[in-house]
């Protein structure tokens, strides 16, 4: 992808991880701009003729009541971003600051918002030469929009706040000019338009639901190895049983392992060894196809939120002033909320599958997959990380959607809270992620142990010989606890997850 042309309306998944993590360069569609200027020209003549107009000559949230005179509409717009910007801890990521300012960009080029086109173009400016402002991850309500985090995005545009450039944390007028850019001033209603939206929670959920997808099949290659490290029974995969209980979600996982164990002689059939197996082999596409499911309807949510106005008010392409509720973020919290759960499920389910390869009364393997247990410890506390993970998910899956907390002298009454719901949702991914870690390093281990006591006479499946190549290029088989640091080995793991080579070297040879 060379570069992403916004319109206002057809920003997808790919196009802004591309942005973000890839630092594709953006420009704006030439079919926005008349819209943009169209929109401006309202809030002009707005201010020219007095007319009182929430936002744009009155005060803000409960202070709507408050008229503001023509000569200090613009200062009311500094003024905004200077308090509003109130937000408290860590800053958020980079490739999440970039996607704030994408989402931004891209709904303001709805030409709704009444902003200049100037303004809108310096923020492009911004994201292309990497200018990314120091936003603090928390103190956003998630109603009248992500108020306290945007308000930081725009500090440096007034040649306030702080900003990274080129890696290091400068005031943000020194991260400016080093870019080669002048700070600005804001014109009417701009301060408002750059800050009051949904866009801080959607740009985390967003990329948060890129990363679940990509999750979503390192958990079927995973939950494949384990299952075939224990010579499981293919027959719960067969597509027919899927068809009589038609869930996308199902129907793909099942054809997914079946796919990844093609010509696997570990994997048995029903009765050949056992009559059935543990729910965490058995019932994987019931499993990981609710969430895979519930993945589907997240992602279809973010991309219509990636390319929705989210302002207030709102100025209809006839000149119309509508106050409404548009920044209300519980359209996305919700979602958000589901993400975290689903992905949840598909760690505990991996921790479980986990405790199975482990435990010799359970796999029929030595305990904890190394030779002289006892000597050696082997596995043991990498499955107590992955349980901890597997809690700690569990608490963090608890939605924030249902809470509320009354803000602006009881104006804002119902808040969503979604910025916290996708905050947390990014946690249980990367906790998640670990454990499926976890899960295929172990899983490596077992097969080995498998073809070791079967005398290498049977064959891994397609995709599952891929994925433990590609693991043993990795991380070595662990032969005893004096030859390695278990932490180091599993980062080098996880960097397959990350770098994503696990999952391309698969897809190779399996159609995902």
């Amino acid at each position: 992808m060379n570069k992403v042309v916004l319109t206002g309306n057809d920003l997808d998944l790919e196009q802004l991880v591309a942005v973000c993590r890839d630092h594709v360069k953006v420009e704006i569609d030439e079919k926005a701009i008349a819209d943009v200027n169209k929109s401006r020209e309202y809030v002009e003549e707005i201010v020219e003729e007095e007319r009182v107009v929430y936002g744009i000559n009155t005060g803000f949230g409960s202070l709507s009541r408050v008229s503001i005179s023509k000569e200090d509409s613009v200062q009311l717009q500094e003024n905004i971003i200077r308090t509003h910007a109130s937000g408290f801890g860590n800053p958020l990521p980079e490739d999440e600051v970039r996607g704030v300012m994408l989402i931004r960009i891209n709904s303001l080029l709805k030409g709704v918002s009444g902003i200049r086109l100037s303004t809108i173009e310096l923020l492009l400016e911004m994201l292309n030469r990497n200018v990314v402002p120091f936003i603090p991850e928390k103190g956003s309500l998630g109603a009248s929009g992500d108020l306290a985090p945007l308000a930081h995005m725009v500090l440096p545009m007034l040649g306030l706040g702080k900003a990274y450039y080129e890696g290091e944390l400068l005031p943000g007028k020194e991260a400016m000019e080093k870019a080669g850019l002048k700070p600005i001033a804001l014109a009417a209603k701009e301060g408002l338009a750059l800050i009051n939206g949904t866009t801080v929670l959607t740009a985390t959920g967003a990329l948060a639901t890129y990363d679940a997808l990509k999750l979503s099949k390192i958990a079927d290659i995973a939950g494949a190895m384990a299952c075939e490290s224990a010579r499981g029974i293919i027959d719960a995969f067969w597509e027919e049983l899927h068809t009589i209980r038609p869930h996308a979600g199902s129907l793909k996982t099942a054809e997914n392992l079946r796919n990844i164990l093609e010509g696997s002689t570990y994997i048995t059939h029903t009765a050949e060894l056992r009559v059935q197996d543990a729910y965490t082999f058995r019932c994987m596409p019931q499993i990981h196809g609710a969430s895979k499911d519930t993945l589907e309807y997240v992602k279809e949510k973010v991309e219509i939120e990636l390319n929705s106005a989210t302002d207030n008010p709102i100025i209809t392409h006839d000149g119309k002033v509508i106050s409404g509720g548009n920044f209300h973020g519980e359209l996305m919290a919700q979602p958000f909320d589901f993400l975290a759960i689903a992905v949840s499920e598909l760690g505990n389910v991996s921790e479980r599958r986990i405790e199975r390869m482990v435990n010799t009364t359970l796999s029929g393997m030595p305990s904890f997959l190394v030779k002289h247990p006892g000597l050696n410890s082997g596995f043991m506390i990498t499955q107590y990380a992955a349980a901890a993970l597997a809690s700690e998910n569990k608490t963090l899956s608890h939605p924030a959607s249902v809470d509320s907390i009354t803000s602006c002298e009881n104006q804002e009454d119902f808040v969503s809270m979604g910025n916290w719901a996708s905050r947390k949702a990014r946690e249980v991914i990367k906790n998640t992620a670990r454990i499926l870690t976890t899960e295929l390093m172990i899983a490596a281990q077992a097969l080995d142990f498998r073809m070791e006591m079967e005398d290498n006479k049977y064959q891994l499946g397609k995709g599952t010989k891929v994925a433990h190549d590609v693991i043993r290029k990795q991380v070595a088989l662990i032969e005893d606890d004096k030859s390695i640091e278990i932490y180091e080995e599993l980062e080098k793991a996880q960097e397959l997850i990350n770098t994503g080579k696990l999952l391309e070297e698969v897809e190779k040879v399996v159609k995902f």
